[in-house]
């Protein structure tokens, strides 16, 4: 008898445990499936939101290459393009003068001489050989401003 009840007591142990164990396997899975779910949903989001960005930033990029070229082909017109250039500089100085309140003209031009001396091969690569001056006469114009960096 007292085997039996040992034996009775066993298989219960052992039933109570494999339901634990089942209850437990089907937790978890669930548990795997939300956070897939999640993880995919997250994914998506993230590649949604880089495409827009992308798109965006391209949008930008091709908005300021437009205002460029309808900047100098304004400038190229004689007269009207070395007051369209001020006016042009004025409101680029302007820009940068809200972004910078405490600045002055001196920093904002030379801020200005340090981009385009690092731009300088690049557009001069853009013109044509014959019309092409050396590097050294172009960096000649830019202004030295080691007292306002």
């Amino acid at each position: 008898m007292r085997r039996l009840l040992r034996l009775l007591r066993s298989t219960v142990v052992l039933v109570w445990l494999c339901g634990a164990l089942a209850v437990s396997t089907v937790a978890l899975g669930l548990q795997a499936i939300t956070l897939s779910a999640q993880v995919a949903t997250v994914t998506a989001g993230a590649t949604s939101a880089a495409i827009k960005h992308r798109k965006d930033l391209a949008k930008a990029v091709s908005k300021t290459r437009a205002k460029a070229r309808l900047r100098r082909m304004i400038v190229a017109i004689p007269f009207v393009g070395g007051g369209a250039a001020l006016a042009f500089e004025a409101q680029d100085f302007q820009d940068w003068q809200t972004e910078n309140p405490e600045g002055s003209f001196a920093e904002y031009s030379c801020e200005v001489a340090e981009v385009s001396a690092a731009l300088v091969d690049d557009v001069l690569q853009d013109l044509p050989e014959v019309m092409r001056p050396s590097r050294d006469v172009v960096m000649a114009k830019v202004p030295e401003c080691a007292e306002h960096t």
